[in-house]
């Protein structure tokens, strides 16, 4: 099964180039030492939320707009061996200065729990940040598959939910600040396709008014008012 490396940074709009000429220069490495894939989104409709949503948990600047990337691996040891020797490499050290504040993006590790369709390059991508209960992660996949047949129904190509396996603690931003998670919680990072940002909000527009009579079950795996998305498209896709 795979495995992914997700991030999510705040990027200079000036530097947007600079950004995807780093990321390429980058891939190499990755795919030298196991990477199948790696994808990085560029935020075009990141709403501002109440709670919680990318711009904070970026600490984003006005000038700056939220990247949801992610690098897909093999398996967890490949990933693992993966990082301690790049980390190592002089050719990442070479590399110079990164074209935005890697102070503020954070990362983790995640197994995928649900996965649906095939995964395609140059589609929408709807990225998805929360925090679920451990204790309820089997109630969380049943939920999740149960909105598998929804979302293609509206005209998703691919939906996959990533349950965070190795995600760290930083010391300006990370997953669990981002969703407020509380404790006996776990990061999440998922996402879902679309052919593209027309069919996605559109399909946002039906489901939220078929739900709007739909009664939540009394006890959730997770708090709603804590998970936060956003729209991307792909910037960069290799592998």
């Amino acid at each position: 099964m795979s495995y992914y490396t997700g991030f999510v940074a705040a990027v200079p709009n000036a530097s947007k180039q600079a950004y995807i000429d780093h990321a390429k220069a980058a891939w190499p490495m990755f795919s030298k030492r196991g990477a199948r894939r790696m994808v990085e989104c560029w935020g075009e409709d990141v709403p501002h939320g109440t709670l919680t949503d990318f711009h904070r948990a970026t600490q984003a600047r006005q000038d700056e707009t939220p990247v949801f990337s992610w690098i897909e691996w093999p398996d967890r040891a490949t990933a693992d061996a993966a990082w301690q020797s790049i980390m190592e490499d002089p050719q990442m050290q070479a590399m110079g200065e990164m074209p935005f504040d890697g102070n503020r993006m954070f990362w983790g590790a995640f197994s995928p729990i649900v996965e649906d369709g095939e995964s395609q390059p140059g589609r929408y991508v709807q990225g998805f940040v929360l925090a679920a209960r451990a204790d309820m992660k089997q109630a969380y996949i049943d939920m999740a598959r149960s909105a598998s047949q929804m979302f293609r129904d509206h005209g998703a190509t691919y939906q996959i939910e990533c349950w965070g396996e190795d995600v760290p603690h930083g010391k300006l931003t990370d997953f669990y600040r981002a969703a407020d998670a509380q404790e006996g919680e776990v990061p999440l990072f998922s996402w879902i396709e679309w052919p593209d940002r027309a069919t996605c909000d559109t399909a946002a527009r039906k489901m939220e008014a078929e739900m709007a009579d739909f009664q939540m079950p009394a006890e959730m795996p997770f708090d709603g008012k804590r998970m936060f998305w956003g729209g991307f498209s792909p910037i960069l896709d290799q592998g």
